[in-house]
């Protein structure tokens, strides 16, 4: 199918549904600059991510964590929304969203206009102790970060997903990792890691949305990862239609209504500043 035929194909769904469950994934920001983990076959382009119990129980490779991420967030902070953010920030405007939730972790979709967006891996621009949980902005531990180490301030890396970078046979034992100000805790990302549950309040939150909505739109996710899964596996148990554009194989082929296999950008053309029109309720 090619662009034009994929874009009056999404079109046509969406003006069948008044309140969407939208859930996107990393290819909504490879236009924004931040790469994916997975191939066309769904499979890991790389090693996978960071797990929450080497983060947490080994103080190497929480050191290897922040040494890249000290690097890598210089790029991923500067990162801007796209013509896909803008798209679904449109959708939205024109009152066929009930909710918009993602898996990213950029802040982009509010950056571009979302309102109704729930973070459902978290945020990379807060840090969290996991003592006390005091929460503090990205921005600032940077600084402390840099402070700690001036000797990898100047070091310069391919970036990866999630604004990690490809710091390789760098001395990582070296890194010094700032603690909580206020207890003396270990920092950790706002975000949840491979290993670690989504946190049941924000499952619920969405789960109250998906409730209200009359269809799911997946949007830049192959969903390999159960968290954005179980929407599409709760969907097909509803009789819920599913409509998922994303490059590649996805996790729920075999559950859709529509299956676009192309940009994200390319499906979401027939939105711009406009509302979409919806049949009568």
């Amino acid at each position: 199918m090619n662009a034009v035929a994929a874009s009056a194909s999404l079109r046509s769904f969406v003006e069948r549904h008044r309140r969407l469950f939208v859930l996107t994934g990393a290819g909504c920001s490879t236009d924004s600059g931040i790469p994916d983990y997975r191939d066309l076959e769904g499979g890991w382009k790389r090693p996978p991510p960071m797990t929450y119990q080497v983060f947490t129980g080994d103080p190497l490779g929480r050191a290897r964590y922040w040494a890249r991420s000290m690097i890598g967030w210089r790029h991923f902070s500067a990162a801007r929304a796209n013509a896909t953010h803008s798209a679904l920030a449109s959708l939205e405007r024109g009152g066929n969203v009930e909710v918009l939730v993602t898996q990213n972790v950029d802040g982009l979709h509010q950056a571009a206009g979302s309102r109704a967006v729930i973070d459902l891996h978290g945020r990379l621009d807060r840090v969290r102790c996991l003592q006390c949980d005091a929460v503090l902005s990205r921005a600032v531990f940077q600084q402390q970060l840099d402070d700690a180490n001036p000797h990898w301030s100047n070091l310069r890396a391919a970036q990866a997903p999630d604004g990690d970078a490809d710091l390789e046979e760098a001395d990582f034992a070296a890194f010094a990792v700032p603690a909580c100000a206020q207890c003396g805790g270990m920092m950790k990302p706002d975000v949840v890691f491979f290993g670690e549950n989504v946190p049941r309040e924000r499952l619920q939150r969405a789960m109250d949305h998906f409730d209200r909505a009359d269809a799911l739109l997946v949007i830049g996710s192959s969903l390999m990862v159960y968290s954005g899964y179980r929407f599409a596996a709760a969907a097909a148990r509803r009789g819920m239609p599913i409509a998922a554009v994303n490059l590649g194989r996805n996790r729920a082929d075999p559950l859709l209504e529509l299956k676009l296999d192309c940009r994200c950008d390319e499906a979401l053309a027939f939105l711009d500043a406009s509302s979409v029109e919806t049949e009568p309720a």
